[in-house]
């Protein structure tokens, strides 16, 4: 996704409604570090993958046509929202492509607003279903567990409490005879 602050990003379709290019990967499960190289060279963004850890990089995308201006930050963020899992990031290397870069060039760039001239077409957002509601209240299955358990624990004390007094009131009518 290139955005210069009017796109936003859609968690709940993972960005795949503003995602400039993209490809899908094996990454899971591997006992090895996966890799992968992004490399932004003026106009042209290419990324790489190498997912057997042999250092053979194979090109997920290359997208042409991508402005970047230069002077500002590089990040990383992660959410998984209902899924569980792990991905460490082990390290992050930069490296300058170009040693005898025209500084004219870099300023020109810094003034630029990032865009890009192609992109997957964007789609229209399309709400979830709702998740079944009980009571008009959207219950986890943690809680119905939770529910459960409290009336099982509320039912076992009703059953002793209700032997305790049945026994206490036969002993009391016993003691009356005496």
């Amino acid at each position: 996704m290139v955005n210069n602050g009017s796109a936003v990003y859609d968690h709940d379709r993972d960005g795949t409604h503003t995602q400039l290019a993209g490809c899908a990967a094996k990454f899971r499960g591997k006992s090895h570090p996966t890799h992968i190289a992004i490399r932004y060279e003026p106009s042209v963004l290419k990324v790489s993958l190498d997912i057997d850890g042999k250092n053979q990089w194979t090109e997920c995308f290359r997208v042409e046509g991508v402005e970047l201006p230069t002077g500002y930050y590089f990040g990383v963020s992660a959410a998984t929202g209902d899924l569980s899992d792990n991905h460490d990031i082990v390290s992050l290397k930069f490296y300058n492509l170009e040693e005898n870069v025209d500084p004219n060039f870099t300023l020109q760039r810094s003034h630029i607003i990032p865009s890009a001239k192609t992109s997957e077409a964007q789609r229209e957002h399309v709400e979830d279903v709702p998740p079944s509601k009980i009571g008009k209240v959207a219950t986890s299955g943690l809680k119905v567990f939770g529910y459960i358990i409290l009336i099982i624990i509320v039912c076992i004390v009703l059953i002793f409490g209700g032997i305790f007094l049945y026994q206490y009131s036969k002993e009391d009518r016993r003691k009356r005879f005496y």
